[in-house]
């Protein structure tokens, strides 16, 4: 039951030998409470002086507030622990997110991981926060019982340790029924996520196609699975719940029964007796408290086990001690015999990738479709690492290209920019909150924004995003550039930016961008071919080859494999000069 994962968690041992030593003085109290409470109930019986009597019963509140001043400390120290633990791994999730890349992301699924973080986080905080408390005191608080028990009765105290470990493997099994339930609603639970929020994305699509009010039905059956997945789960709480408490109520009854009988033939004290008695459902407490805890924790568990899968995921070496100078003209990039594999099938991704760039240069990927444009891409952007290789960048030997000092000189612009629920002001300075409004609007007219922003009503307030204006693919990628042109670094790495344009939307961003790629050094990964006759070098790959490097005339008039994928993009078309473009092709 108990998560090895909690043991590595900062902060996790300290605490719980202190809730170890806070929970068996816990015990010792709630024995001393027993006792001062049994001696009163028998000066009463015998009818002793009433000073006796109070003694002993402001003895017992003293232990009881003891006990309960003992469990609130308890409490506010798991609670400052497992808020202090989520917001931890909240902040190391969000940087793995970064770390790995949208491809990466794409992967998990982008309704899953908004889940995780709005859900999961306090799901995981809750888990941790009952669970190490609880399980502790199962674990401390039935044994200081037993020992006094011990002590006192021996009939009493083979009862009870007879009933416990019956209890304890009863609770096992409810423990890995309810796990494959929770299994089951989290998947559903993440499956519904994961629908809503595409559902939210694709609702304009929807209402344009006509297909909105279909889209209904879709949503009432993920909906359905949720509610059988969650009926279920409750179900197998609701039974283990009943069953703990029907245990434990037995075995006090037993208890008693067992006094009662030895109380009547003599056998047995008032005192002792009425000790025990008062002692075996406090016996018992721990573990009915922990399986009742238990089934509302698992989701926290569930989410804190997906958060360590997801931030053990393609650790790369980060470099952090290499210091690498800043990208300028006479800055050099030496990259040899690189090599990436798949991780599941030992394919290669990428094979012997050999190429030197210096200085300010714009450099065009291009290949066919599953080529290795794009993992090329993620292993310059730091997204992932070669499997080998060699790579000097400014000088200095690097194992991949997760160096700070290369991501902070690095601005990326993906196929599809993310616009945040915000103002356009808010989507701008993203990377660089502190931006003025003045500097905001002038990389905004840089771009070709300031007359779309002058339209709208609140200008740069404008609300856009989730919840606000919707735009065209042509202006979201205007913000794009507009973050990238704020952050002003000198190396830009652009994944299929205009791949998602129409050919008129296209032209009018080419005209903007190709202006901010000077004096940058630019690796651009596209399959619309026009671009290229802008680029300073071509890099054509092929099967994972790096098979051409050259400019567009060079590499057009060779008639190798770039020139096939010119001869691809045009067809048969005639009469198009040799080395011209048509059509967005070339």
């Amino acid at each position: 039951m108990m998560d090895k994962q909690l043991f590595q968690y900062k902060g996790s041992i300290p605490l719980m030998l202190i809730l170890a030593m806070m929970t068996i003085a816990q015990g010792v109290v709630i024995i001393f409470q027993a006792i001062y409470l049994a001696d009163a109930i028998v000066s009463m019986y015998e009818k002793q002086p009433w000073n006796t009597t109070l003694h002993s019963f402001t003895l017992f509140l003293l232990m009881h507030l003891g006990r309960h001043l003992l469990q609130w400390i308890k409490s506010k120290l798991a609670y400052y622990f497992a808020d202090r633990t989520a917001q931890h791994m909240q902040s190391l999730l969000i940087e793995k997110l970064f770390e790995l890349g949208p491809r990466a992301i794409g992967k998990h699924g982008s309704g899953n991981l908004i889940t995780l973080c709005l859900e999961g986080i306090p799901s995981f905080r809750t888990y941790l926060e009952l669970f190490i408390p609880r399980f502790i005191a199962m674990l401390c608080i039935p044994i200081a019982i037993l020992i006094y028990v011990f002590t006192l009765d021996l009939a009493s105290a083979i009862v009870l340790s007879v009933v416990l470990p019956i209890m304890i493997a009863f609770l096992i099994l409810l423990g890995l029924t309810a796990k494959k339930q929770i299994h089951s609603q989290m998947g559903t639970y993440l499956l519904l996520s994961r629908h809503f929020v595409d559902s939210l994305r694709g609702l304009v699509t929807l209402k344009f196609l006509g297909r909105s009010k279909g889209h209904r039905e879709s949503i009432q059956t993920v909906s359905n699975k949720f509610r059988i997945a969650t009926m279920r789960t409750l179900r197998v709480a609701f039974m283990s719940s009943f069953s703990l408490d029907f245990f434990s109520t037995l075995s006090v009854a037993v208890v008693a029964v067992e006094l009662g009988l030895r109380l009547i033939e003599g056998d047995m004290l008032l005192a002792p007796a009425l000790t025990i008695l008062i002692l075996a459902p406090e016996y018992f407490f721990p573990i009915r408290d922990f399986g009742n805890d238990y089934h509302a924790t698992m989701d926290g568990k569930e989410a804190g086990k997906q958060i360590n899968r997801i931030l053990q995921q393609d650790i790369m070496e980060t470099n952090t001690s290499i210091k690498i100078d800043t990208w300028n003209e006479s800055s050099e990039l030496v990259v040899k015999n690189l090599i990436k594999k798949s991780p599941t099938d030992e394919r290669f991704l990428l094979e012997a990738i050999n190429f030197s760039v210096s200085g300010y240069k714009k450099i065009g990927i291009v290949g066919t479709t599953g080529a290795g444009k794009s993992t090329l891409i993620d292993i310059l952007s730091g997204f992932t690492q070669p499997t080998d290789g060699e790579i000097i960048i400014n000088h200095k030997n690097v194992t991949n290209f997760s160096v700070e000092n290369w991501q902070q000189q690095v601005t990326y612009l993906p196929q599809h920019p993310y616009i945040f629920s915000g103002t356009v002001a808010d989507n701008i300075r993203f990377y660089d909150p502190e931006a003025s409004l003045e500097k905001t609007r002038e990389v905004a007219a840089k771009v070709g924004l300031l007359e779309l922003i002058d339209s709208f009503p609140n200008g740069l307030n404008e609300k856009i995003g989730q919840g606000g204006r919707t735009l065209s693919g042509g202006e979201e990628q205007r913000i794009a550039l507009a973050r990238g042109l704020l952050q002003n670094r000198p190396v830009i790495i652009l994944d299929e930016p205009t791949a998602h344009l129409d050919i008129e939307t296209e032209h009018e961003i080419k005209q903007v961008m190709l202006p901010l790629f000077n004096n940058k050094l630019v690796f651009f990964a596209t399959h619309r071919l026009h671009w290229m006759k802008s680029m300073d070098i071509i890099f054509v790959i092929d099967k994972g080859r790096l098979v051409e490097i050259g400019t567009h005339e060079e590499l057009f008039h060779k008639k190798g494999a770039y020139y096939r994928l010119v001869e691809a993009h045009r067809g048969t078309s005639k009469g198009v000069p040799v080395g011209g473009f048509s059509n967005g092709a070339v």
